[in-house]
């Protein structure tokens, strides 16, 4: 049936080349948006004036003598109509005109006697001719698999879907805009990493021909941005995009874009003071509101959020203090917990694996989470009042981390104690402990001046749209069809 109507579709092109016009022509016709003439609409009736508007014509009701089409480019929507009696070619629309076709229609603006704003077509130009058929209204794109395979129809039959997507701009542009404003200045840096660093986590790995050279794909933002402080830039920030070789989840993806800002003579209380700012602004202007919804529950994102301590609530939720707690006594208690344990995981690890299943879930409203035992953090500065525990905070809500910052170390002795300690980690077959990185320790031993960091991820919007991450990215990486 497809290709009985590709086929039928082809022929219409053909016919309309055989016309001496470009089914896809260079030049669009066209004076206004669809947004623009709506807007206008009063004035630009009032003065009878000739528009040109050009979008996908989504509908059309053929009915004899007239063609009704809801044209939609991305600002807006309007019926256009084709009437014989005002074009001369009416009858060759009539044979040659589909559903989905993006095409120009020049006319004046009038209103229907049903109330419809429409243009009054005296001109139509084909602009690109489709080959395949649209989804219909009705019936959508029901699988989910196929949504996210052709997200580009998606979009087409889902005008909510996509107002998503203009949420997120506005998201990231509000973190942009803040940081901007508060000193901070916005760089780029590689994706191809000699050594990965900054974070937790197992990297892709890919081979640069020209170098002959293994390189791998970044799973952090953190170790290049602190190597600015180093050079002399006090506070620097990176919306870009990471890569983690992990599994699928509502909350994870392979690969996805981060935030993460540096700031030099700061701490983690400063980075907290100025992100519980700016996540309010964001999600009021992506909302329009500081409550939102996740999974049927309210999340009030307004005033301020309280502090909650990692070791306290960790031991209340455990009977278990996880700075006094050895090995043994952690996997007895994760094994209790039923969670699968891999071989040679280290004390951080099993606090953190233990941490996910007892305590995390339970933090619904917004709030730090503060001062985790060391072994868990291998890049935060030691707490100077909490023997055996570090400057780090999270936000967490709705039972999941959405941000993550500390005060950076900045000794380098301490911080290749703590590299070693991870590389036995590694040696031990734990492929998310974090590498040995010498160009990184170079740096540090030049001098990086105290400073606070922070990150955080597409998660934090896809909680606010009450989503699973991969509802609101564009285009999902996904397995092969067939494989």
């Amino acid at each position: 049936m497809l290709d009985e109507i590709i086929q039928e579709r082809k022929k219409k092109l053909d016919r309309i080349n055989a016309s001496g016009v470009s089914a896809y022509p260079i030049k669009t016709e066209r004076t206004h948006s669809i947004g623009e003439a709506l807007a206008g609409f009063d004035a630009l009736m009032a003065g009878a004036e000739t528009v040109s508007l050009a979008g996908r014509a989504i509908t059309l009701r053929d009915q004899g003598g007239v063609i009704f089409a809801d044209l939609r480019d991305s600002t807006g929507e309007i019926q256009a109509v084709l009437r014989k009696q005002d074009l001369g070619d009416f009858d060759f629309w009539q044979a040659n005109l589909d559903r989905g076709d993006f095409i120009s229609v020049s006319g004046e603006l009038m209103v229907t006697n049903r109330g419809t704003k429409s243009v009054s077509a005296k001109k139509v130009v084909m602009l690109s001719k489709s080959l395949r058929p649209l989804p219909t209204e009705h019936f959508g794109l029901e699988d989910a698999e196929t949504r996210l395979r052709k997200r580009y129809l998606d979009l087409v039959m889902d005008q909510d879907l996509r107002k998503t997507f203009e949420k997120k701009n506005i998201f990231w542009q509000t973190f942009r805009t803040e940081l901007t404003k508060n000193g901070f200045t916005e760089v780029e840096l590689p994706v191809l990493e000699a050594i990965p660093g900054g974070a937790e986590a197992e990297p892709f790995v890919t081979h640069h021909n020209a170098l002959d050279t293994d390189f791998y794909l970044r799973i952090s933002l953190e170790l290049p941005l602190k190597k600015l402080l180093v050079g002399g830039f006090d506070a620097v920030f990176e919306i870009g995009r990471i890569f983690r070789n992990e599994g699928i989840d509502k909350e994870h993806l392979q690969d996805y874009t981060q935030m993460e800002f540096y700031w030099a003579y700061r701490d983690y209380h400063d980075a907290m003071d100025l992100m519980r700012d700016v996540y309010q602004k964001a999600i009021k202007n992506v909302t329009g509101s500081l409550k939102t919804t996740y999974g049927g529950q309210e999340i009030d994102w307004s005033g301020k959020w309280p502090s909650v301590d990692y070791v306290e609530i960790f031991e209340k939720e455990n009977g278990l203090n996880p700075v006094n707690a050895s090995v043994e006594e952690l996997k007895k208690k994760a094994k209790s917990l039923k969670i699968d344990l891999e071989e040679n995981l280290g004390k951080g690890r099993l606090i953190d694996l233990i941490y996910k299943k007892t305590v995390r879930p339970k933090l619904l409203q917004p709030c730090f989470l503060i001062d985790p035992p060391v072994e868990i953090e291998p890049l935060a500065k030691r707490s100077d009042k909490k023997p055996g525990q570090v400057e780090r905070f999270q936000i967490l809500a709705a039972g999941t981390e959405l941000g993550k910052g500390f005060s950076e170390l900045n000794d380098p002795i301490d911080q290749r104690a703590r590299f070693e300690d991870q590389m036995k980690l590694r040696e031990a077959g734990d492929k998310e402990a974090q590498m040995l990185d010498e160009d990184f320790l170079e740096a540090l031993e030049y001098g990086m001046p105290p400073a606070a960091g922070f990150g955080t991820s597409e998660r934090l919007f896809a909680v606010l749209m009450d989503k699973p991450v991969r509802e609101t990215v564009f285009f999902p990486l996904m397995r092969p069809q067939g494989k």
